[in-house]
C-alpha cells in the first residue's frame, strides 16, 4: 500500500541504504573476470549458492591432506580507497591466503572472497574482483565464489574491506614443515615486492600522521609516488614454491607476514634447533629505511612489523642450495642464501637476525 499524501513512506531496504540493483550490476560486471580464474575441476559457474569443485581429482593422491587458510589485507585497503585504485588490492588478498597454503607444500585449489562495502559502487566492486581473479590466475587456483555485503550506517559510502579463504591439497608424505628440518640446513630468502600487506597501520601513521606526506608526493628514493609505492601488490609465491618443492628437496617454507622474518621463520623451527639469518646478505628496499627514519622507529620494531625485503623463506638441505637458487632465478624470483640451521643453545630464540644490512 502506498503512503497517503502527508504520510511518511513505509520503510524499505533501499531507504535503509542497501541498493539491490547496484549489487546485481556488480555481479554482472565481475562475471568475465571470475570466468578467467578457473580450473578444470570447477563445476558450474557464478551465481550458485556454493562453489563446486570436483573432488574426484584428488583420487590421484595416496593420502590427500586438505589445507585451508583465511586472511585479509588489513589497512592497506585505505591506500586503495585514497588512491581510487581498486584492481590491485585483490592480488594482495590472494597472496596472503595462497602463500600460507603453500608453506606446507599444498597446491592451492580454490578461493572464495568476501567484500564488505558501505555502498555498492558496481564498477569499484568489479575492479576489486578483477584483481582477485587475476591473483588466482597467478596462483594457479580457481575463484569459485564470493559475497559482496553492503553495510550502510556501519561503513562510510567509500569504505570497504576484503577477506578471503582458500583450500589446497598436499600428499601426506610430501608434507613440509618443522619435522624435516635438520642441523646444517640452509635458509634461502626470497625477495618481497615491497611492503606486501602487513604493517600498514604503522606505515600510515608514519607517512600521514607524523610526516604529513601526501600520496601524490614524488619520492626519488622510490622512483615513483608514495601512493604507488604503498599500493605495490603483494608478490604471489605459490607457483614458485611448488616448482621448487617438485624439483629439489625442500624441508620447509615460511611466509613472512605479521610478526616479521624472525617470528615467522621461528614457526617452522623445531625444538632444539636454531635459525640464524644474516642481515648483511641483502639490502632492504628504500621504503623500509624511510619508514624507520621518518618515524624514528627502532630496527627491532621495524623487523617485527615489516618484512624488510624478504617475503618468503625456504629451508633446504645443503646439497639442494644450488639447484634451488637456479629454479628460483629461472622463475624470476630473486633469492639468496641468508642463513643456516644450527643446534639451539639454552635460552636462545628459535630464529634471529644477526649483523647489519648491506648498504
Amino acid at each position: 500500500m502506498s503512503a497517503s499524501p502527508g504520510e511518511t513512506p513505509g520503510a524499505s531496504y533501499a531507504a535503509a541504504g542497501v541498493d539491490i540493483e547496484a549489487g546485481d550490476r556488480a555481479v554482472t560486471l565481475m562475471k568475465e573476470w571470475v570466468r578467467k580464474a578457473t580450473r578444470p575441476e570447477v563445476v558450474g559457474g557464478l551465481g550458485g549458492f556454493a562453489g563446486l569443485f570436483d573432488a574426484s581429482a584428488l583420487k590421484r593422491y595416496e593420502r590427500p591432506l586438505l589445507a585451508s587458510a583465511t586472511d585479509g589485507v588489513g589497512t592497506k585497503v585505505d591506500i586503495a580507497r585514497r588512491m581510487g585504485v581498486y584492481d590491485t588490492i585483490g592480488h594482495d588478498l590472494v597472496g596472503m591466503v595462497v602463500d600460507d597454503l603453500v608453506v606446507c607444500g599444498a597446491e592451492p585449489l580454490f578461493m572464495t572472497d568476501y567484500i564488505c562495502v558501505g555502498k555498492v559502487h558496481p564498477e569499484r566492486v568489479a575492479a576489486i574482483v578483477k584483481g582477485i581473479a587475476e591473483g588466482c590466475v597467478l596462483a594457479g587456483c580457481a575463484l569459485v565464489g564470493g559475497e559482496t555485503a553492503e553495510h550502510p550506517g556501519l561503513l562510510g559510502a567509500d569504505d570497504f574491506d576484503v577477506a578471503g579463504a582458500g583450500t589446497g591439497v598436499v600428499e601426506a608424505d610430501r608434507l613440509l614443515g618443522a619435522d624435516l628440518i635438520r642441523t646444517g640446513d640452509v635458509v634461502i630468502a626470497i625477495e618481497s615486492s615491497g611492503l606486501h600487506s602487513n604493517g600498514y597501520s604503522l606505515v600510515r601513521h608514519v607517512f600521514f600522521d607524523r610526516a604529513g606526506w601526501e600520496l601524490d608526493r614524488e619520492v626519488p628514493e622510490f622512483g615513483r609516488t608514495l601512493g604507488e609505492e604503498l599500493l605495490e601488490p603483494t608478490r604471489i609465491y605459490s607457483l614458485d614454491c611448488l616448482a621448487l618443492a617438485r624439483t629439489t628437496p625442500v624441508h620447509a617454507f615460511a611466509h613472512v607476514t605479521g610478526g616479521g622474518l624472525a617470528a615467522n621463520l621461528a614457526r617452522v623451527i623445531p625444538d632444539g634447533l636454531h635459525a640464524t639469518v644474516d642481515r648483511s646478505t641483502w639490502t632492504p628496499a628504500p621504503v623500509f629505511g624511510t619508514v624507520g627514519e621518518l618515524g624514528g622507529v627502532e630496527r627491532l620494531e621495524l623487523e617485527r612489523t615489516l618484512n624488510m625485503g624478504v617475503g618468503m623463506v625456504a629451508v633446504v638441505p645443503p646439497e639442494s642450495v644450488d639447484a634451488a637458487l637456479t629454479v628460483l632465478a629461472d622463475r624470476g624470483a630473486g633469492a639468496w642464501v641468508a642463513g643456516e640451521i644450527t643446534a639451539r643453545e639454552e635460552d636462545a630464540p628459535a630464529a634471529e637476525l644477526t649483523g647489519d644490512y648491506a648498504k
